[in-house]
C-alpha cells in the first residue's frame, strides 16, 4: 500500500483526527451507503454506538457532534467550523436530523448516540457501529474503525480490515526507512525528489505543488487565528488561551539579543495551532489533530529563520514529512488509542525533524537519522488527556516536541548519517512499547494526569 502526502495532511476540524475527523467521515460514509443502496427514503431511525477510546473520551474529543454532522452529510474538509456548534445544538433541541442532507428523521441524541465507556470492539479501540431502521426492521448495520489521522476502515468481516490499496503504480514504492534510503542511493535522489516523483504519478505536478501550498496556507491561517484569539478554551477545565498574549509580547519585543527568541516563536506557533484545534477550529491533520501543531510550528521556523526559504522549500519540507509519515502509516500506528501519544506527537516530531534536516542541507541518511532521533526520545509517551479534552497535556506537548524536532535535525546534521539505531528499529520499538502499555494510558482519560488533575 502506498500512502500519498495528501493522505497524511488532511484539512479538517478539531479537536481530534481519530475522535472527530474519523467519526464524522464514518457517519457520512454510512449515510452515503444508505443512499447508494436505495435504503435512505425508508429509514426512520439511526443509532450510533461508539466503543473503546471513542466511548471513553468521545465527549471531550468532540465525537458526538462529529457523528451528528457526519450523518447529515458533512465532511471534515468542508464543514463550517463556526456554524457547527449551533447545528448540533439544533439537532439535540429539535430531535430531528436530516440524514445525508436530504432525508429528515427523528433523532434523540440521548437514546440514539451511545458512548460505551468500557466496551471495545475486537479489532481497534476506536470502533463504531451504525444501525438504520425502517420502523422495527433493521435495513443496514455497519461497523467502522477510526485508526488515527482521520483514516477510517470498514469492517469487512475478516477480523483484520485494511485500507484499500491505492492502485496507482508509483515509480519508487517503499514501506520502510531502509527501502527509502536504498531507492535514494540507487537513483541519486533526495527524499523530496523521490516523494515528488511518486506524487506526480497520482496527479499532475502543478496540482501537487498547488495542493501542498494550499495545506501550507491553511496551516498559516490556523496560526494567525490562534495568535489573534484570546479567552478560554471550551470544556470544564477552563484552560486559558496563551498564544495571543505570547504573540503580543514577542511582536512588541522583537528578536533582540535573546539567542533563544526563535524557540519562543516556535513555541508560540505550536500553541496557536493546538489552541485552535482544542476549540474545534480548522486545522491540518499532521498526521493527527492531537499532534497538529508540530509540523506547522517547525515549518514556520523554516519560513522565518532559515535564509533563502521560498515556496519550493515549503513543498520540499511537506514532501519529506509525508514520505516519513507514510512509513509510520504503513508499518506502525499513528493512533493514540492504540500506542499512546508516542504514535501521535512522536510521529509528528519525527516527520518534522527529518523534513527540517533536508531543508538545512542534510543527506537522505541524515534525514533518516533526524527522524529516528525525533521518535526515539518520545518512546513510552502516554496519552492521558485530562477530562478527555485535547488540552492538557496535549497543547504544551506539541510546543515541546516542536523544539525537540529542531534539536533532532541539528543533531543529525552534526553527524554523517551513520548511527546505531535505525528509523525502522525505533518504529518497531514504538509499536512494541505501545503493545506493552496499559490501556488506561492510551486515550481513555483513566490514567496518568487524567486521574491526578481534578476537572473543574
Amino acid at each position: 500500500m502506498s500512502v500519498s502526502v495528501f493522505d497524511l495532511f488532511k484539512i479538517g476540524i478539531g479537536p481530534s483526527s481519530s475522535h472527530t475527523v474519523g467519526p464524522m467521515r464514518a457517519a457520512a460514509r454510512f449515510a452515503e451507503s444508505l443512499a447508494a443502496d436505495g435504503h435512505l427514503d425508508r429509514v426512520t431511525r439511526v443509532r450510533a454506538e461508539l466503543f473503546g477510546s471513542l466511548g471513553a473520551t468521545g465527549h471531550g474529543h468532540g465525537s458526538e457532534p462529529a457523528v451528528l454532522l457526519g450523518l447529515t452529510g458533512e465532511q471534515p474538509e468542508t464543514v463550517d467550523t463556526d456554524a457547527a456548534p449551533g447545528r448540533t445544538a439544533e439537532i439535540r433541541e429539535t430531535g430531528k436530523l436530516t440524514l445525508a442532507g436530504t432525508h429528515p428523521i427523528a433523532f434523540d441524541a440521548d437514546q440514539d448516540l451511545i458512548l460505551h465507556r468500557r466496551r471495545s470492539l475486537p479489532f481497534h479501540p476506536n470502533g463504531m457501529t451504525f444501525t438504520a431502521r425502517a420502523g422495527e426492521e433493521v435495513v443496514a448495520e455497519r461497523t467502522y474503525y477510526s485508526i488515527g489521522g482521520g483514516f477510517v476502515l470498514d469492517d469487512d468481516g475478516s477480523g483484520q480490515p485494511t485500507l484499500a490499496p491505492d492502485p496507482t503504480p508509483i515509480p519508487y514504492p517503499f514501506q520502510t526507512g531502509t527501502e527509502l534510503l536504498a531507492l535514494c542511493t540507487e537513483h541519486g535522489l533526495s527524499i523530496s525528489e523521490l516523494a515528488l516523483a511518486n506524487e506526480c504519478a497520482r496527479r499532475p505536478q502543478e496540482q501537487v505543488r498547488a495542493g501542498l501550498l494550499r495545506i501550507w496556507a491553511v496551516m498559516r491561517g490556523c496560526v494567525d487565528k490562534g495568535c489573534g484569539t484570546p479567552g478560554v478554551l471550551p470544556g470544564g477545565l477552563r484552560v486559558r488561551r496563551r498564544a495571543a498574549e505570547l504573540h503580543r509580547r514577542l511582536a512588541d519585543g522583537g528578536e533582540g539579543a535573546d539567542p533563544l527568541a526563535a524557540m519562543d516563536w516556535v513555541t508560540l506557533w505550536a500553541l496557536a495551532v493546538n489552541e485552535e484545534n482544542a476549540s474545534g477550529g480548522r486545522v491540518v491533520t499532521a498526521p493527527t489533530n492531537g499532534a497538529a501543531g508540530i509540523i506547522p510550528a517547525v515549518l514556520h521556523y523554516v519560513d522565518r529563520f532559515v535564509p533563502g526559504t521560498d515556496d519550493e522549500s515549503i513543498i520540499r519540507f511537506l514532501l519529506v514529512a509525508g514520505a516519513l509519515g507514510s512509513i509510520y502509516q504503513q508499518t506502525a500506528s499513528i493512533s493514540g488509542a492504540e500506542v499512546g501519544c508516542q504514535g501521535e506527537v512522536g510521529t509528528a516530531c519525527s516527520m518534522a525533524a527529518g523534513a527540517l534536516a533536508e531543508i538545512l542541507g542534510g543527506s537522505p541518511e541524515q534525514v533518516e537519522n533526524a527522524a529516528e532521533i525525533g521518535m526515539e526520545h518520545h518512546l513510552g509517551l502516554t496519552c492521558d488527556p485530562v477530562g478527555g479534552l485535547v488540552q492538557i497535556p496535549c497543547i504544551e506537548r506539541n510546543a515541546v516536541a516542536s523544539v525537540k524536532a529542531i534539536t533532532a535535525a541539528r543533531l543529525a546534521l552534526h553527524g554523517d548519517g551513520a548511527h546505531t539505531v535505525s528509523l525502522d528499529k525505533v518504529i518497531k520499538t514504538m509499536m512494541q512499547t505501545g503493545a506493552d502499555m496499559k490501556v488506561k494510558y492510551k486515550e481513555t482519560a483513566r490514567g496518568g494526569l487524567a486521574v491526578n488533575i481534578v476537572e473543574c
